[in-house]
């Protein structure tokens, strides 16, 4: 009987069926081999009531909605014109402002491929129009694409604070310093690219500074900062709580986006928007709430613990551990999306890591860092893909052309790991 059942559960997966339905298969399993008094399915149900009575949760559709709203506007063609004629006068000033395009668009949405689609149309043609190499350009963008999510707001933050219990406001702090540091060493990485090319003759064009453009540009823009000084105050400031700061900030996109730029019709298209939204935070929600009945699962049957005790067998040593982790975790971001990493991942690391004596605070940053660079790892990683099929280009060739890119994240990934300074200072 149970062998029929865990191989029911096998072939879902391998059938390609929701996640939420292998979720619930596999939870009811065993529920079901535990011999519970309580009925397994009642036992899920239990866990989807204690997901809905999570005050954190509501941010999560919220932020969901302003993203979407943000992609169909004109955002991402205003925040790209800002970086330029902020950053377009430095040796390698385009790439640098494609990169802070890309992060803080990311920030936004939530979403690596929503800004590989949104963003890769406006910054590709420019930076081959500035003589920039193919494989540069591509590299850029395909790995640019996730760097914003260690930003507020950052939506799979959100989701591993509900799912770790930690204090996501300290969590978007403790993420603050380390997401920096990860843009400055890319850009600066462009700054050395072009300073190379140079060196050797080659020639990378670059917009002189004009302090009228940047006036023009930044007007332009000014209608997106507000999100970026309403969060960072609000929730920084300790002035209003993530789940109310969201509201403030649906009301103001809804309103600058429909009735002041006009650049998304709030009759014909804003209720297609809002059920785009819906249907992404659904999913999200609904895997989430299927997964909360496994995770009760595993720490009634001490999971974890059984885990920590192999681990301690084979290594004490913390430093051997988080090597170990960043591994498991890399491969995880390669072959899962975020929000099912952390959903499935992230109960069962936790108590391992307290173990170990590793800040919950400091646990997130290494995982969000690390499912981050998954994302653009070969073989499989989704912004690969997604890549590929936007520029209808070769896999292999985005293989190459973020190989050094990975290598420059994957250093700074070791030091996030090993200085816990760098995220809890704040």
């Amino acid at each position: 009987m149970e062998t029929i059942l865990i191989l029911s559960c096998i072939l879902l997966a391998l059938f390609e069926l929701p996640l939420f339905v292998v979720l619930t298969s596999v939870s009811i399993i065993c529920f079901f081999f535990l011999n519970f008094e309580i009925e397994s399915l009642q036992m899920i149900l239990i866990e989807m009531n204690r997901l809905s009575s999570m005050p954190i949760l509501a941010s999560l559709p919220i932020f969901t909605l302003i993203g979407c709203i943000l992609t169909n506007s004109n955002a991402p063609q205003r925040i790209m014109n800002l970086m330029k004629a902020l950053f377009g006068w430095l040796p390698g000033g385009v790439a640098i402002a494609s990169l802070g395009s890309c992060a803080f668009f990311t920030a936004l949405t939530g979403a690596s491929g929503v800004t590989i689609v949104a963003l890769g149309s406006l910054i590709y043609p420019i930076l081959r129009e500035q003589n920039y190499e193919e494989k540069f350009s591509l590299g850029l963008i395909t790995t640019s694409g996730s760097l914003g999510l260690l930003f507020p707001p950052s939506i799979p933050i959100i989701l591993y604070g509900v799912i770790a219990e930690v204090s996501i406001s300290r969590l978007y702090q403790a993420a603050l310093v380390p997401g920096v540091i990860i843009v400055l060493v890319l850009c600066l990485y462009a700054y050395v690219y072009e300073r190379r090319r140079a060196g050797i003759g080659g020639h990378v064009a670059r917009e002189p500074f004009s302090l009228s453009r940047l006036k023009t540009t930044f007007w332009e823009g000014i209608w997106e900062l507000p999100i970026v000084v309403l969060i960072l105050g609000g929730v920084y400031g300790g002035f209003v709580t993530i789940g109310e700061v969201s509201v403030i900030v649906v009301m103001y996109v809804i309103i600058v986006e429909c009735f002041v730029l006009r650049e998304v019709n709030w009759r014909h298209q804003l209720p297609g928007i809002f059920v785009e939204a819906a249907i992404l935070a659904g999913a999200i929600i609904i895997v989430l709430s299927t997964a909360l009945g496994l995770t009760s699962y595993l720490v009634d049957e001490q999971i974890p613990n059984k885990i920590l005790s192999y681990l301690t067998m084979v290594t004490d040593n913390k430093y051997v551990f988080l090597m170990g982790l960043n591994i498991f975790l890399l491969v995880v971001g390669c072959l899962m999306d975020i929000f099912s990493a952390i959903i499935i991942i992230v109960p069962i690391i936790v108590p391992i890591a307290i173990q170990y004596g590793i800040d919950p605070l400091h646990l997130g940053v290494i995982f969000m860092v690390n499912l981050e660079i998954g994302y653009s790892t070969p073989p499989i990683g989704i912004n690969l893909f997604i890549s590929s099929l936007k520029f209808n280009k070769p896999i292999t060739l985005l293989y190459r052309s973020s190989i050094p890119y990975l290598i420059l994240l994957f250093l700074t990934l070791l030091l996030i790991t090993y200085i816990p300074a760098l995220s809890l200072w704040l």
